[in-house]
């Protein structure tokens, strides 16, 4: 079994696919980074807002950001979607985060459902991992209903966490 970045996959099922950005993705990501919507259930420390120029971003995302996380770009027949990341990976323990933020026109369409479960059976299947876990904001039913539908249990409701806000944002922890 490999570590979960020592590739970065293509993954593919459904109408969705989860891959590389590309300079050629800068458009549709400015789109995304631009929404105050997308953000309002995020934290502010996201690699994708830490320039300007979203080309920049792209650059600098698969040598930079890879030590941390991986960020992969989702995408259906009609498009970029939207972004999917495998995160705070704690080697010793085979444990590893999963997020995902769409634009608004492709929320409620599951295409989250999907990119999550790709995640998933990726991360299960493909690499040592055996723990992953994940937190949404509590009005995010939404996203919370995303990891339902893919296996994931509520284990803590309504805990501080550290999202980068001057006050610790109270957030539900989800385990697969």
């Amino acid at each position: 079994m490999k570590k979960p970045f020592s590739e970065i996959p293509c993954l593919q099922g459904g109408q969705v696919t989860l891959r590389r950005l590309v300079r050629e993705d800068a458009d549709a990501l400015e789109k995304l980074v631009s929404s105050p919507k997308v953000y309002h259930y995020l934290p502010t420390f996201l690699f994708e807002r830490k320039y300007r120029d979203v080309r920049q971003v792209i650059e600098r995302l698969y040598d930079e950001c890879l030590r941390e996380s991986l960020i992969l770009g989702v995408f259906n027949p009609e498009g970029f979607c939207g972004l999917a990341e495998m995160y705070g990976f704690r080697d010793p323990i085979h444990k590893i985060s999963v997020g995902y933020r769409l634009l608004e026109s492709s929320w409620g369409k599951g295409i989250a459902t999907q990119a999550l479960g790709l995640m998933t059976r990726y991360l299960l299947e493909k690499t040592d991992i055996e723990i992953i876990t994940a937190s949404t904001m509590l009005e995010n039913h939404a996203s919370a209903r995303v990891l339902e539908k893919n296996g994931f249990s509520l284990v803590v409701h309504g805990a501080p966490e550290d999202w980068g806000y001057p006050e610790p944002t109270i957030a539900d922890k989800w385990i697969l």
